[in-house]
């Protein structure tokens, strides 16, 4: 693993992953989703041709070329997918997958991505119970097909990463779901914290104290061997490196999710996971929408470029918002703060909150040192 300020110097010239929403059918209607999926694919979607050359453009970005993630709606919905991921292999650049649990994740398709030399998939299961994860996925039986498909891949030998979104009812469940990746053998845990887009409400969210709780919480995670990711939640990092340095943390919330994890999982296995991958949205990250729109990510629809258009390494690299980003020219607390270049609050929720981009992380309850001396001034 590269140090932090490798990362950082890598990251202001390429992304570390590329995200294409290959499409957006999907037969799912998720009520937290960024996207407003439909059955069928939607006018304009990148062609089998229009997809190869944005293949070869993420392969511009050189060497250690980005990973590719091919998410949609449900890649599996497009007839050309594992042409595209042959193609991908052919000029060696790596290949991830987000499907759909849906009737098209079947052994077959399974055994397809087994072959085909896909790097791993990633399948969200977003609650320990079927009643909090069907309700969220609007789809009643969800969450047993879902944790069959986990077992299935698993079965075949295909890396598998569980999402998981941070909401209401899954809050309190985040402990149960933990024990249950570790019962199916799941090592990769990434944890989404809502954005209020798309089909995703302000009623669903919870409140800046429970994100703090909740990152608190992955943290404890970490010391049972699991690799703990966030999505919209980078503070996750300083809390992670606060509790590296000797710092406790304990409040009501917390305490109860740990006491939960102890029980299911005894006691930590070893320390708290010091990776540090310092990405947040435009910084480490891209998405390519479905029409060849490229925005900073898949929770920020700020339109950059179009890659049917301008290349997407001119569009990463010299697009004025994204510099700005990777300067960290941010507003408010995210723009005095010390752990800015690890962090960098989540420009995604600054934008909806603030329509934004460069706003302060308004989930986020640190206050930095230098803003109370700014307040002071005040």
């Amino acid at each position: 693993m590269r140090s932090v300020e490798e990362l950082i110097r890598r990251f202001h010239e390429a992304p570390l992953l590329v995200f294409w929403e290959s499409t957006k059918a999907c037969p799912l209607a998720c009520k937290h989703c960024r996207a407003d999926a439909i059955l069928k694919p939607l006018p304009g979607e990148l062609s089998t041709e229009e997809g190869k050359r944005l293949i070869e453009q993420v392969a511009e970005f050189g060497d250690p070329k980005p990973l590719l993630i091919i998410t949609g709606g449900d890649p599996l919905m497009r007839a050309d997918l594992f042409e595209l991921v042959d193609y991908a292999n052919s000029l060696g650049v790596p290949v991830s997958l987000a499907p759909a649990v849906s009737k098209s994740l079947d052994d077959e398709a399974l055994r397809r991505i087994k072959s085909s030399g896909v790097k791993s998939i990633s399948i969200s299961l977003d609650g320990a119970t079927a009643e909090t994860h069907d309700e969220l996925r609007g789809v009643p039986g969800s969450f047993a097909e879902t944790v069959s498909a986990i077992k299935r891949a698993l079965d075949l030998g295909i890396s598998v990463q569980v999402n998981t979104v941070v909401w209401k009812k899954s809050l309190s469940e985040l402990p149960d779901v933990a024990y249950l990746l570790r019962r199916l053998g799941v090592k990769v845990w990434e944890v989404f914290f809502l954005i209020v887009t798309g089909r995703a409400k302000e009623e669903l969210d919870i409140s800046p104290a429970e994100y703090e709780s909740a990152v608190q919480f992955l943290v404890d995670v970490s010391t049972y061997g699991f690799q703990v990711r966030t999505v919209e939640a980078p503070f996750y990092r300083r809390a992670k490196l606060e509790r590296l340095r000797g710092k406790a943390y304990s409040d009501l919330l917390y305490d109860k999710l740990v006491a939960r994890l102890r029980e299911l999982l005894g006691p930590p296995q070893r320390g708290v996971d010091p990776t540090i991958v310092p990405t947040r949205d435009g910084f480490g990250i891209i998405f390519v929408g479905h029409d060849g729109t490229v925005t900073p990510s898949g929770f920020l629809p700020y339109p950059l470029g179009n890659v049917r258009k301008r290349r997407l390494v001119d569009i990463y690299r010299n697009h004025p918002l994204l510099v700005k980003m990777r300067r960290g020219e941010f507003e408010g607390r995210c723009g005095v703060c010390e752990y800015k270049d690890i962090c960098g609050g989540s420009r995604a929720r600054a934008f909806a909150v603030f329509k934004n981009p460069l706003a302060e992380d308004p989930a986020c309850v640190y206050i930095p040192s230098s803003w109370k001396s700014v307040e002071m001034t005040r």
